[in-house]
């Protein structure tokens, strides 16, 4: 069966220092054709549809952005998979409150040096997000989490620093540690988005982010680029994870050199 999605976006200066959006997507499977009510550009009559019982994945979110004083900037997103209000009250962890939370900070010229950049972010999800009951309908494409790459049930933080320190020698260095909540012994914690809600799940209450087989990860990289040329550079990269499970005695460490020579290429990372 085919799998589709249909997605709006619509961003606003409402000032010149305050951005904001609104954002809403579907994802459905059908057997061999595009359902074209999706065609219709109104937004959020998808998310009513879905309250009333409709069966396809729908999702909607919030975004901001302020720059303030010409070197701060802080950034917001919230994404709403299901709610239930009163159950988000009663704060049971009912598992159908699903959500995903991303808050940020970029400050250029920190300390009023030149060209040193710095970036704080912290990403939390909650469990069973993204997912759904059909398989197809879940928020990825080509087995790709479309999201972030840990999927569901995880909490991140992340900090870059970027600096120039020459005109043409880049340096960063990010640092990321994160929680997350796998499956355990056959049981659903809502981590992978590829698997139905409804299997394996344990009930339907005492859910929240880091619960399952709890892992825990913290990652290091530094890389230096010098430009040689237009558009060619040489990467040296050190990369350092020290990742430990709850259910494995030992912790396991990975460290890594790269000397990487690049033309007319992005530098590809694989921080997770």
């Amino acid at each position: 069966d085919r799998k589709y999605a249909r997605m709006n976006y619509l961003s606003l200066n409402a000032t010149k220092w305050l951005n904001v959006g609104v954002f809403e997507g579907v994802v459905f499977g059908r057997a061999n054709h595009f359902d074209f009510q999706y065609l219709i550009p109104v937004m959020f009559i998808r998310p009513a549809e879905s309250n009333a019982g409709s069966g396809d994945n729908a999702v909607v979110g919030f975004d901001a952005k302020a720059n303030i004083g010409g070197q701060f900037q802080l950034y917001a997103q919230f994404l709403l998979d299901e709610l239930k209000v009163k159950e988000v009250f009663k704060g049971d962890g009912w598992w159908g409150n699903k959500n995903g939370l991303q808050l940020g900070a970029k400050i250029i010229d920190v300390f009023g040096l030149p060209n040193l950049d710095l970036q704080l972010e912290m990403n939390a999800v909650r469990p069973f997000t993204y997912s759904h009951y059909d398989s197809i309908a879940n928020y990825s494409h080509y087995n790709q989490p479309l999201a972030h790459p840990l999927g569901a049930n995880f909490r991140e933080f992340t900090a870059i620093i970027k600096a120039q320190p020459l005109k043409k020698l880049y340096l960063r260095a990010t640092g990321i540690l994160y929680t997350r909540g796998l499956d355990s012994a056959g049981y659903n914690f809502g981590s992978d988005i590829f698997r139905d809600y409804e299997e394996g799940r344990t009930g339907d209450y005492g859910y929240k982010i880091g619960g399952g087989d709890k892992a825990k990860c913290g990652m290091f990289q530094f890389v230096a680029s010098y430009e040689l040329a237009q558009n060619m550079f040489v990467d040296v990269t050190a990369f350092y994870r020290h990742y430990t499970l709850a259910s494995l005695p030992e912790a396991q460490n990975t460290t890594t050199v790269n000397l990487t020579l690049r033309w007319n290429v992005g530098r590809r990372d694989f921080l997770f």
